[in-house]
C-alpha cells in the first residue's frame, strides 16, 4: 500500500492520533483465507487473540497493513440507527423529544473501500456520514452512566439512503430496503477505544467535494443517551452497532461517484458507487 492510499484510507487525523497515543484501533481483515482480528499500529496489524468484547492480547506478531483487505470491523448481531439527530438536518421541523430510532439489516453493511451497489430500479439514493457506536457489554435497561461504560469503541458509517423509497410519493411503509439494501451499510476502517467521541469533527466527501462537516458534541442525542434509551426496550449485545445520525444536507449520489466519511480520530471510511 503506497503512501497516498494508505493516507485516504486512515486519514490525517487517525495519523495524528495514533502518534498522540491514548486510542487504540481494532480493525477485522482478511488475510488469505483467513479473517481475524487485529490492532492497526501504523503500518502493521497486530493479532489480536482471545475474544475481542473480553479477555484478549495482542500477538507479538505483525502483519503488513498492506498484505490484508480490511472488512467491516465488527459483525454485529443487530444493527440499530437514530434519525434526526443533529438540529442542522432537520430544516424546518422541530427537534424530537427522544432519540428516533429503527433498524437496518445486518446484510446492509459493506466494507471500507467495497462498492455500494445502486439497485437498478432506485433514482434518488444518498449519503449520510455517521459516528457508529460500537457495543461492547450486555445493556438491559441501563442509565446513561451504564451506557457509557457499556459502549466499547465508535467507527466511521454511511447511512446510504434511497430518498423516494424513504419518503416519495410511493414511499414503503417501513424503510426496509431505503436504508437497508444490500451494501446500504459501509462501516469501519476501524473501531477507535478511548476516543473522546463526544466532541470530533465529521466530514462527508463526495468525489473530494465537502458536503458535510459537524461536530459530534452538536448531536441532539449523545451516544450514552441513545443507549440508555435503546436499552429500556431492546437488550443491546457485545458487538452490536448504532449509527448515531447524519447532520446538514444530503444530494444524490450516482455510479462512478466515490463517497468518503472522515472522522477524527478514527479515519476515513471510503466507498466507490456501482
Amino acid at each position: 500500500m503506497n503512501a497516498t492510499r494508505r493516507d485516504v484510507l486512515m486519514g490525517a487525523s487517525m495519523m495524528g492520533a495514533f502518534q498522540r497515543g491514548g486510542v487504540t484501533r481494532y480493525v477485522r481483515y482478511k488475510k488469505g483465507d483467513t479473517t481475524s482480528y487485529g490492532v492497526l499500529e501504523g503500518d502493521v496489524i497486530r493479532p489480536v487473540q482471545g475474544y475481542l468484547f473480553g479477555e484478549h492480547r495482542t500477538a507479538s506478531e505483525k502483519v503488513s497493513l498492506s498484505s490484508v483487505k480490511l472488512l467491516y470491523p465488527v459483525q454485529p448481531p443487530k444493527v440499530l440507527a437514530v434519525g434526526r439527530n443533529y438540529r442542522s438536518h432537520l430544516g424546518s421541523a422541530p427537534p424530537p423529544p427522544r432519540p428516533e430510532i429503527f433498524y437496518k439489516p445486518t446484510t446492509c453493511l459493506q466494507n471500507p473501500e467495497d462498492a455500494i451497489v445502486i439497485p437498478k430500479d432506485a433514482r434518488n439514493v444518498h449519503y449520510e456520514g455517521e459516528l457508529v457506536v460500537v457495543m461492547g457489554k450486555r445493556a438491559q435497561n441501563i442509565s446513561k452512566e451504564e451506557a457509557a461504560g457499556a459502549i466499547f469503541g465508535v467507527t466511521c458509517g454511511n447511512d446510504v439512503s434511497e430518498r423516494d423509497w424513504q419518503g416519495g410519493p410511493n414511499q414503503d411503509m417501513q424503510w426496509w430496503r431505503a436504508k437497508g439494501a444490500d451494501t446500504f451499510g459501509p462501516l469501519g476502517p476501524c473501531i477507535a477505544r478511548g476516543l473522546n467521541y463526544s466532541n470530533v469533527l465529521l466530514t462527508t466527501r463526495l468525489n473530494g467535494e465537502v458536503k458535510q462537516k459537524q461536530s459530534t458534541s452538536d448531536l441532539l442525542f449523545d451516544c450514552p443517551t441513545v443507549v440508555s434509551f435503546i436499552s429500556r426496550y431492546v437488550t443491546l449485545e457485545p458487538g452490536d452497532v448504532i449509527y448515531t445520525g447524519t447532520p446538514g444536507n444530503t444530494s444524490p449520489m450516482k455510479a462512478g461517484d466515490i463517497v468518503e466519511v472522515e472522522i477524527e480520530g478514527i479515519g476515513v471510511l471510503r466507498n466507490k458507487l456501482a
